[in-house]
Protein backbone atom coordinates (compact mmCIF):
# COMPACT_ATOMS: atom_id res chain seq x y z
CA UNK A 1 0.00 0.00 0.00
CA UNK A 2 1.09 3.76 -1.18
CA UNK A 3 2.46 5.71 2.39
CA UNK A 4 1.84 9.09 2.70
CA UNK A 5 5.24 10.11 1.44
CA UNK A 6 4.23 7.93 -1.99
CA UNK A 7 1.17 10.19 -2.43
CA UNK A 8 2.74 13.12 -1.51
CA UNK A 9 6.04 12.56 -4.16
CA UNK A 10 3.05 11.47 -7.14
CA UNK A 11 1.57 14.75 -6.72
CA UNK A 12 4.59 16.96 -6.64
CA UNK A 13 5.97 14.90 -9.87
CA UNK A 14 2.22 15.45 -11.43
CA UNK A 15 2.16 19.28 -10.60
CA UNK A 16 5.66 19.83 -11.92
CA UNK A 17 4.85 17.78 -15.08
CA UNK A 18 1.45 19.93 -15.82
CA UNK A 19 3.50 23.03 -14.89
CA UNK A 20 6.50 21.73 -17.77
CA UNK A 21 4.17 22.71 -20.34
CA UNK A 22 3.73 25.87 -19.67
CA UNK A 23 6.61 27.11 -19.73
CA UNK A 24 8.49 25.88 -22.40
CA UNK A 25 7.46 28.38 -24.74
CA UNK A 26 9.77 30.47 -22.78
CA UNK A 27 12.57 27.68 -22.78
CA UNK A 28 12.53 26.84 -26.52
CA UNK A 29 10.64 30.78 -27.88
CA UNK A 30 9.53 30.60 -31.36
CA UNK A 31 12.27 30.30 -34.45
CA UNK A 32 12.60 33.03 -37.02
CA UNK A 33 14.39 30.58 -39.74
CA UNK A 34 12.79 27.95 -41.84
CA UNK A 35 16.08 25.15 -42.92
CA UNK A 36 14.74 22.74 -44.97
CA UNK A 37 17.39 19.62 -45.66
CA UNK A 38 17.59 17.19 -47.90
CA UNK A 39 19.80 13.98 -47.25
CA UNK A 40 21.36 15.85 -44.55
CA UNK A 41 21.63 18.46 -46.79
CA UNK A 42 20.26 22.08 -46.36
CA UNK A 43 18.64 23.40 -49.55
CA UNK A 44 16.63 26.01 -47.97
CA UNK A 45 16.76 28.97 -45.43
CA UNK A 46 14.00 31.03 -45.47
CA UNK A 47 12.68 33.42 -43.43
CA UNK A 48 9.13 31.93 -41.16
CA UNK A 49 7.62 35.76 -41.39
CA UNK A 50 7.67 35.15 -45.52
CA UNK A 51 4.17 32.76 -46.90
CA UNK A 52 5.26 30.95 -49.41
CA UNK A 53 4.87 27.41 -50.42
CA UNK A 54 8.12 25.60 -51.19
CA UNK A 55 8.51 22.03 -53.46
CA UNK A 56 11.43 19.93 -52.21
CA UNK A 57 12.25 16.89 -54.18
CA UNK A 58 13.33 13.68 -52.10
CA UNK A 59 14.08 10.16 -52.89
CA UNK A 60 10.47 9.27 -53.06
CA UNK A 61 9.11 12.32 -55.07
CA UNK A 62 8.12 15.62 -54.14
CA UNK A 63 6.94 17.23 -50.53
CA UNK A 64 5.68 20.43 -50.19
CA UNK A 65 6.60 22.55 -47.27
CA UNK A 66 4.37 25.51 -46.44
CA UNK A 67 5.49 28.59 -44.16
CA UNK A 68 2.11 30.51 -43.52
CA UNK A 69 1.25 33.18 -40.50
CA UNK A 70 4.75 32.27 -38.84
CA UNK A 71 4.27 28.54 -38.76
CA UNK A 72 5.49 25.50 -41.20
CA UNK A 73 4.37 22.54 -41.78
CA UNK A 74 4.54 19.68 -44.38
CA UNK A 75 1.57 20.18 -46.54
CA UNK A 76 1.64 17.23 -48.55
CA UNK A 77 4.37 14.29 -49.15
CA UNK A 78 4.52 11.02 -51.28
CA UNK A 79 5.42 9.07 -47.92
CA UNK A 80 3.23 6.73 -46.66
CA UNK A 81 2.07 6.75 -43.44
CA UNK A 82 1.92 10.96 -43.58
CA UNK A 83 3.21 11.14 -39.78
CA UNK A 84 5.23 14.34 -41.10
CA UNK A 85 1.95 15.64 -42.24
CA UNK A 86 -0.18 14.73 -39.51
CA UNK A 87 2.04 16.50 -37.22
CA UNK A 88 0.78 19.58 -38.44
CA UNK A 89 1.83 23.72 -37.96
CA UNK A 90 4.91 24.36 -35.64
CA UNK A 91 6.95 27.72 -35.23
CA UNK A 92 9.63 25.76 -33.09
CA UNK A 93 11.22 22.17 -33.09
CA UNK A 94 11.33 20.15 -36.26
CA UNK A 95 9.06 17.51 -38.90
CA UNK A 96 10.91 14.95 -40.46
CA UNK A 97 10.05 12.91 -42.92
CA UNK A 98 12.30 9.83 -42.86
CA UNK A 99 10.91 8.09 -46.02
CA UNK A 100 11.30 11.30 -48.22
CA UNK A 101 14.69 12.41 -46.12
CA UNK A 102 13.36 15.72 -45.45
CA UNK A 103 14.01 17.49 -42.89
CA UNK A 104 12.18 20.80 -41.83
CA UNK A 105 13.94 22.59 -39.01
CA UNK A 106 12.21 25.98 -37.33
CA UNK A 107 15.54 27.85 -35.48
CA UNK A 108 17.32 31.08 -36.03
CA UNK A 109 17.18 32.77 -32.45
CA UNK A 110 19.49 35.72 -31.41
CA UNK A 111 22.29 34.54 -33.87
CA UNK A 112 20.09 35.12 -37.19
CA UNK A 113 18.23 38.11 -36.15
CA UNK A 114 21.56 40.17 -35.53
CA UNK A 115 23.42 38.50 -37.93
CA UNK A 116 26.20 37.60 -36.19
CA UNK A 117 26.98 34.10 -37.02
CA UNK A 118 27.48 33.10 -34.07
CA UNK A 119 25.72 30.76 -31.30
CA UNK A 120 27.06 29.92 -27.49
CA UNK A 121 29.41 27.18 -27.73
CA UNK A 122 31.80 29.43 -30.46
CA UNK A 123 31.69 32.61 -29.11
Amino acid sequence: MATLLDKLLFLLLTIFAVLSFFFVGELFPSGTLVTININNKAVYKLPLNKDRVVKVSGPLGDSFVEIKNGKARMRSSPCPQQICVRQGWINRGAIACLPNKVLVAVSGYEQHVHGSGYDAVTQ
